[in-house]
């Protein structure tokens, strides 16, 4: 995910808890990876969560889904996002604020034309803005700790005094909002499991090591914040990231972030075009959606439909809203999806006992249940901490519910004779 200006546990204000939320959403990320590894070798279909639900479940269930990401959990998420690179991008280079929509916008298009023409280049440019990020995060968090003669490390207090029982535990579950944000990705592997090559072996690798190094990120860079800013800074900036920047590299540490914040967002923006679009040609295949999206391009063997149909949409939310808000209207319709994904795996567990599995979570049923009740209560939590976003969200939810009988009706009236 993006190394967004807003992004962190801000809810919680001494380095321990810093710390400690951003160590447990990791614990919950990799029980999240382990989660998704053994669903995509039980249910190796396109489309991920939509198929895993329509297996497990109901194919309702997978609509709802479908319907979430498309209209709150993807689209929303990748218009902020594109917004969130305009701006760097025009902060930069010194250009009118007036461009960053239509900037935005540009990027969506582009990446759209990029990925019609087949799954490698996305791939590709995944690896590549992967290992740039990475090598120069790592680079930051060196260099924080060669500059810098003291450290805002410090566990006295271990929580602020105005913290304890039930308010301790919903601060904690609140600032695992954007932090759960920041380490989701897990399940975007599983979108294209049909077009991943030997999917049995490659596919638990490639997320079980992708959220082991993403986890190993941000873990040391919020070291680095924490040694750095100290807790009080860090909770009172929105940028800490180019805080820390400027201390390690001086005035041109702010530029230097720029560009860092430029490669990660865009680099969300190309997983995003890439992967979502394959539940929305799985919902077309099925039925669901309109059947132009279930077609696939015999020239580049891609659904070029689906993609259009996502950076369309991610450009209507990149005209509209907020950053916190359609991030916080993502990680609730998210966590509801996550949470049914640990209880899909204990129901594949009982009804599939003898399917092939070549990778099989570990510590079952107590992993996918750890997986399964961390989301419930950071969804319960939504209520209390933003309870109208919260509802917000679950009213475009059930919405789905009469728009999947009327598709379901429609769809059967056009096959009659």
């Amino acid at each position: 995910m993006p190394l967004a200006r807003k992004l962190g546990p801000r809810e919680v204000e001494t380095p321990f808890l810093i710390l400690a939320v951003w160590v447990l959403g990791g614990v919950i990320a990799l029980c999240g990876a382990f989660v998704f590894a053994e669903l995509g070798t039980v249910v190796p279909r396109a489309g991920g969560q939509y198929a895993f639900f329509r297996e497990a479940f109901h194919p309702l269930i997978g609509f709802l889904h479908g319907w979430s990401l498309m209209l709150v959990i993807q689209s929303g998420a990748t218009g902020a996002v594109a917004v969130a690179c305009a701006e760097y991008l025009v902060e930069l280079v010194g250009w009118p604020a007036e461009l960053v929509k239509p900037i935005a916008i540009a990027l969506l298009l582009a990446l759209v034309v990029l990925h019609s023409t087949g799954i490698k280049p996305g791939a590709v440019l995944i690896n590549v803005v992967t290992i740039g990020k990475t090598l120069a995060i790592a680079a930051l968090v060196i260099g924080a700790f060669l500059v810098s003669g003291r450290s805002g490390l410090s566990f006295e207090p271990l929580v602020p005094a105005r913290l304890h029982g039930a308010g301790l535990v919903s601060a904690v579950l609140a600032g695992l909002v954007p932090t759960m944000f920041v380490y989701g990705g897990w399940q975007n592997a599983n979108f294209v499991v049909e077009e991943v090559r030997d999917p049995e072996r490659n596919l638990p690798r490639a997320i079980l090591f992708g959220v082991a190094i993403v986890i190993a990120v941000y873990v040391t860079a919020n070291v680095a914040y924490v040694h750095v800013l100290s807790a009080p800074e860090l909770a009172a900036t929105g940028t800490p990231a180019a805080a820390l920047a400027t201390h390690v590299l001086g005035p041109r540490g702010a530029d230097a972030l720029s560009v860092l914040v430029i490669v990660s967002t865009f680099g969300f923006l190309n997983l995003a075009l890439m992967t979502a679009p394959r539940v929305y040609y799985a919902m077309a295949r099925d039925g669901l959606f309109f059947e132009t999206v279930a077609r696939v391009s015999p020239r580049s063997h891609v659904p070029i439909a689906a993609i259009a149909t996502q950076g369309i949409l991610a450009s209507v939310f990149a005209l509209s809203k907020t950053y916190a808000r359609l991030v916080s209207y993502a990680v609730f319709a998210d966590w509801v999806f996550f949470s049914l994904a640990g209880i899909a795996l204990l129901v594949f567990r009982r009804t599939r006992p003898d399917a092939p599995r070549p990778y099989r979570a570990p510590l079952s049923p107590v992993l996918p249940l750890v997986f399964a009740l961390s989301g419930f209560g950071i969804v319960a939590n939504m209520f209390v901490s933003d309870p109208a976003n919260a509802l917000i969200v679950s009213a475009i939810i059930a919405l789905g519910v009469p728009v999947y009988f009327v598709w379901r009706w429609w769809t059967a009236r056009r096959a009659a004779p």
